[in-house]
């Protein structure tokens, strides 16, 4: 891993509201349509990040290696509507699928509500970061193979 941070931002659509991510086909709960749009969009969105160069294939191998902290600032339209939380997993999905790395290695969350009612969206920071402990009592030394199945 290196030592030194790396930093990704990006501006994303709100993602759909919890209530409006599933459908229910059959038996099973699927993504909505509004909610495969979203990915779609972030996968989009970070496909010009990497043709503009705003993200580099250095710091994408960076993000993968590395645990994260993710700080979300939703802009909403109105302040009562919507809960602050009901995007961030369908945001945090499309993000770290589109990237590449796996979510579980997220290790610190901030979630921020404003209010923008003419451009509604998402603004996003990830940061890795290299000296992550879990505590003063255990030291991660690598996935073991439960870790791995669990997935």
């Amino acid at each position: 891993m290196s030592d030194a941070p790396v930093t990704v931002r990006l501006t994303l659509p709100l993602p759909p509201g919890v209530n409006n991510q599933y459908v229910t086909a059959g038996n099973r709960r699927v993504l909505s349509k509004s909610a495969k749009e979203f990915k779609k969009e972030v996968e989009r969105l970070l496909l010009d990040h990497r043709e503009k160069n705003r993200i580099t294939t250095a710091q994408e191998r960076t993000v993968k290696e590395s645990f994260i902290g993710v700080y979300m600032t939703f802009f909403f339209e109105t302040p009562l509507k919507r809960d602050l939380d009901g995007g961030l997993k369908i945001a945090l999905d499309a993000i770290a699928s589109g990237l590449g790395f796996d979510d579980r290695k997220v290790v610190d969350i901030h979630l921020t509500k404003r209010i923008d009612p003419l451009r509604p969206r998402l603004e996003i920071e990830m940061e890795t970061i290299t000296d992550w402990q879990f505590d003063e009592s255990y030291v991660y030394l690598g996935d073991t193979e439960d870790d791995a199945s669990a997935q």
